[in-house]
C-alpha cells in the first residue's frame, strides 16, 4: 500500500511531498519577500525579530539555519553578533534569492550557503551550537527526522529554536483568521504573485500543522530537553525551544 501524507487537506503519496513542495517555493520565491508582507501586514518582521532575540546566538556561534529561504533569519542573526550562520534550504530558487540578497547587502562575510533536505543533513555530529528553522518545519515530510538530525547536529550544550505558525487561542478572532487564511491570502497571491494556488496550499499547511503541545512532544521524542514555547500573537505563531544535554 502506497504511504501518504498531507499536502495542504489533500492525501498524496509520502514520496511525491518534497517535491510538490519545491513547486510551490520556486513559484513563491520572487515574491516571498512582498508576499510575506502582505500575508501578516507586516507582522513577520516582528515574529523574526524576536525570534532572532530568542536564539541569542553569539561570536562564538555557528548557527545552523533551516529552511532558511530568502536570507531574512540568517542576516539578522549575523547583525546581532553570531559568528557564523549556515544557511540551509533544499530549494535552490529560494537560497538564490537569498544569497543574491547577502551581496546586494554586502552581507556575505560569515554566510555560508547549503542547498540540503533537512532530514538529511550533510553536517557531522555534533558541529554547531545552534539550530534554526522559521516557517519550514510544517513543508517537510517527515517532522521527526528533521528534528532528530537537528538533535545529531548541536553540539552538547545546544539548542534547536523552532519558529512556526501554531494554534490560535484566542477564540473570537478564529472566524477572522479563517478568512483571512481562504480567502484573502489566496486572493493576494493571485494578484501579486500570479499563483492562488500555492498560497492556498501555504495557508491549508498552517491549518495541519501540530499545535504547540504536541510540537513540544515531537522535540523531546527526538531527545531535546527542558522544552518550552513562547507565543506570538496569540498564538498565530509560537517559538519553541529544546536543549541538546
Amino acid at each position: 500500500m502506497t504511504q501518504t501524507t498531507d499536502f495542504g487537506f489533500r492525501e498524496v503519496p509520502r514520496d511525491a511531498k518534497a517535491s510538490m513542495v519545491r513547486q510551490v517555493f520556486d513559484s513563491v520565491a520572487p515574491k516571498y519577500d512582498v508576499m510575506n508582507d502582505l500575508m501578516s501586514l507586516g507582522l513577520h518582521r516582528a515574529w523574526k525579530q524576536a525570534f532572532v532575540a530568542a536564539i541569542g546566538a553569539g561570536p562564538r556561534d555557528t548557527l545552523l539555519d533551516l529552511a532558511a529561504g530568502t536570507g531574512d533569519v540568517g542576516f539578522l542573526a549575523r547583525r546581532r553578533g553570531a559568528g557564523r550562520v549556515i544557511l540551509a534550504d533544499i530549494n535552490a530558487s529560494m537560497l538564490g534569492v537569498g544569497r543574491d540578497r547577502a551581496l546586494q547587502k554586502g552581507l556575505m562575510e560569515g554566510l555560508a550557503f547549503a542547498c540540503c533536505d533537512a532530514e538529511r543533513l550533510p553536517f557531522p555530529d555534533r558541529s554547531v551550537e545552534k539550530v534554526s528553522m522559521a516557517f519550514g518545519l510544517r513543508n517537510c515530510t517527515d517532522k521527526d527526522a528533521v528534528l532528530r538530525e537537528a538533535f545529531r547536529v548541536l553540539r552538547v550544550g545546544g539548542r534547536m529554536h523552532v519558529l512556526e505558525f501554531s494554534r490560535l487561542e484566542i477564540e473570537a478572532l478564529r472566524p477572522l483568521y479563517d478568512a483571512w487564511s481562504f480567502k484573502a491570502l489566496p486572493a493576494i497571491g493571485a494578484r501579486v504573485a500570479k499563483d492562488a494556488e500555492s498560497y492556498q496550499y501555504l495557508a491549508e499547511s498552517i491549518r495541519m500543522f501540530p499545535d504547540q503541545p504536541t510540537l513540544a512532544g515531537m522535540m523531546e521524542g527526538a531527545g531535546f530537553e527542558r522544552v518550552k514555547w513562547q507565543n506570538l500573537s496569540g498564538g498565530v505563531v509560537a517559538i519553541h525551544t529544546g536543549w541538546k544535554f
